[in-house]
């Protein structure tokens, strides 16, 4: 059992030296490890909070992004709205022009046609009355042709004349 149990004086020497080992470190080695660990930490802690500012920023950038791509979408979307308006007011000036020609070229037209029947009307009238005059002459000249039937004529015509 001796290889288990150490003598007094090596406990001794091995406490003396962990107590010298303790005071070296002590004054010199646990203040340079500590500020180590301490300069470690804070530059994790400095890395952590600029990972959060990153992510912040991320998060702001992405929500700028979605903000001004509704803001796109809302303008185009009015675009369409204005042009589709246009368009119809568009469509309907070209078919209210168009009646409104349509209704022109229709009186005009109508216009055209009415003045074509009274110059053919007043010409059948003008005609037709040359026609009778013509007509007239000729039964009057075969009536008139012994000067009983004139002096008659003229008898006849100013009794008319003298009742009137």
């Amino acid at each position: 059992m001796e290889l288990f149990t150490p003598d007094f004086g090596l406990v001794f020497w091995m406490f003396i030296a962990f107590i010298l080992l303790f005071l070296v470190l002590a004054k010199w080695g646990w203040p340079v490890i500590i500020k180590s660990m301490e300069s470690r930490a804070n530059t994790i802690d400095q890395g952590v909070e600029d990972a959060r500012k990153a992510k912040e920023q991320l998060d702001n950038a992405r929500n700028e992004a979605k903000k001004y791509v509704e803001e796109a979408q809302a303008k185009q979307a009015e675009m369409l709205r204005e042009a589709a308006k246009m368009k119809t007011e568009i469509i309907e000036q070209a078919k209210h022009e168009a009646s409104e020609a349509a209704r022109r070229e229709m009186e005009a037209a109508k216009l055209s046609i009415e003045q074509a029947r009274k110059e053919a009307e007043l010409q059948f009238r003008n005609e037709v009355g040359k026609f009778s005059i013509d007509i007239a002459e000729k039964m009057v000249r075969n009536q008139m042709k012994s000067d009983d039937a004139q002096k008659q004529l003229v008898d006849k015509l100013l009794d008319e004349i003298e009742k009137n």
